[in-house]
């Protein structure tokens, strides 16, 4: 079976067959950050597309051969050729596929989007640091006002802007690539993080009406519920609410 919510392949399943003519093939998982940067970007730009969910917490020994270290997401075409890394994953559908085109034409406004996607990769790593601090019961105080700052940053480039998104009026591919951590600021305990920033704010609350990310979104008690099981090294983590 295959689609955005089904069932994960574990150790021990038969690696899927080939991915037929014109589909295009995305291992992931339904929780995974980096995996939804991918499945928002093939929304987005309507291609016909199938899902392969792993299970990142019992790994079919078959997914190794398709991505060395077990990771997604990963993209697969009928010809057999293999892409991942998020990023990477997203420029290539922009490149490859025709209809809009998430990633700007102008060459300092793909850098400018590059630079930003570089400095937010500083802050999924607190994010998570912010999960495991709450689970210990540690004071996470001075880690809070770190990750707010680094909001603040995001918060000064909307305000020069001047600008709903940060590529302009409509969404762009730095949007989708930053989106899937603000979906969850709540199921991480760090809504307030956004307190000081009305234009962040402003942001998300625009996000939310994409029908890309309505069809992607996980509500705020199911993504911690999963994170429970996740944070425990469950194998049931990957398949929780099915």
């Amino acid at each position: 079976m295959s689609g955005d919510q089904s069932r994960s392949l574990g150790k021990g399943s038969s690696a899927p067959g080939p991915v037929p003519a014109g589909l295009l093939r995305l291992y992931s998982m339904r929780f995974c950050p980096y995996a939804q940067r991918t499945r928002l970007v093939l929304r987005a730009k309507g291609i016909r597309h199938e899902v392969i969910n792993i299970n990142l917490k019992n790994k079919p020994d078959w997914y190794f051969e398709k991505q060395p270290s077990g990771l997604v997401p990963v993209l697969e075409t009928s010809k057999g050729q293999l892409i991942w890394e998020s990023p990477i994953t997203c420029e290539y559908l922009d490149e490859a596929f025709p209809g809009k085109k998430l990633m700007p034409s102008d060459p300092y406004e793909r850098a400018y989007q590059k630079m930003l996607l570089e400095d937010f990769s500083k802050i999924t790593s607190l994010l998570f640091k912010h999960v495991l601090a709450v689970r210990d019961g540690q004071d996470t105080t001075a880690l809070k006002a770190e990750i707010a700052e680094k909001f603040g940053k995001l918060e000064e480039a909307l305000s020069k802007r001047n600008t709903v998104f940060y590529g302009g009026d409509s969404i762009s591919m730095i949007d989708y690539l930053i989106w899937p951590w603000f979906e969850r600021l709540a199921a991480f305990q760090l809504e307030d993080s956004l307190n000081h920033t009305p234009k962040l704010q402003r942001w998300v609350e625009a996000m939310k009406e994409d029908p890309a990310v309505k069809a992607t979104i996980t509500d705020t008690q199911t993504y911690k519920n999963y994170l429970q099981l996740y944070l425990k090294n469950s194998p049931e983590a990957c398949d929780y609410g099915l």
